[in-house]
């Protein structure tokens, strides 16, 4: 049976979600979370995507992006391909690291988009990582960076939530 093609087009807006091979937990060390998000800032700058929210849990990422050139599945795919690359040679391993194709949902602007921010940014106090009044404190998400602008290296075309 063939794969569902994906809809791409210029000023779309993805929800994006991805877990790890059999589920395990391939962010399970800050160095690994630490990694995959300057992986993830690299295939933004690369690609041209406004970043709306992102998150990093132990075996799975949540993305909330716009692509003003409709290229996600290059982006995606140079994302996922690059990180793998670099899991395996530090760890000495090779074969998949991601389970399968990503999933992308199409997401309204506005509201909805603002909806999707806010699930992203409470993932972390959903699984129990943190209390919902330290979100400001975990690192591995676009809350942080929304919390601590100063330390804003990466993240230059922030759509605030106040925008959407």
């Amino acid at each position: 049976m063939a794969r569902k093609l994906r809809h791409e087009f210029p000023g779309a807006i993805y929800h994006v979600i991805n877990r790890g091979n059999y589920r395990s937990w391939i962010f399970q060390h800050a160095r690994t979370r630490a990694a995959f998000q300057t992986t993830l800032f690299q295939a933004c700058e690369r690609s041209a995507w406004h970043r709306h929210a992102f998150v990093i849990m132990s075996n799975h990422f949540h993305l909330a992006l716009e692509t003003p050139l409709g290229n996600l599945v290059a982006g995606m795919q140079w994302l996922q391909a690059i990180f793998a690359c670099r899991f395996n040679r530090w760890r000495g391993e090779h074969g998949h690291l991601f389970a399968g194709r990503y999933k992308s949902l199409l997401v309204e602007p506005g509201p909805p988009l603002g909806q999707l921010c806010h699930y992203i940014h409470l993932n972390p106090a959903r699984a129990d990582i943190v209390p919902v009044g330290r979100l400001d404190h975990y690192r591995e998400g676009s809350y942080w960076f929304l919390r601590h602008p100063e330390r804003n290296q990466w993240w230059r075309r922030l759509k605030l939530l106040s925008e959407t």
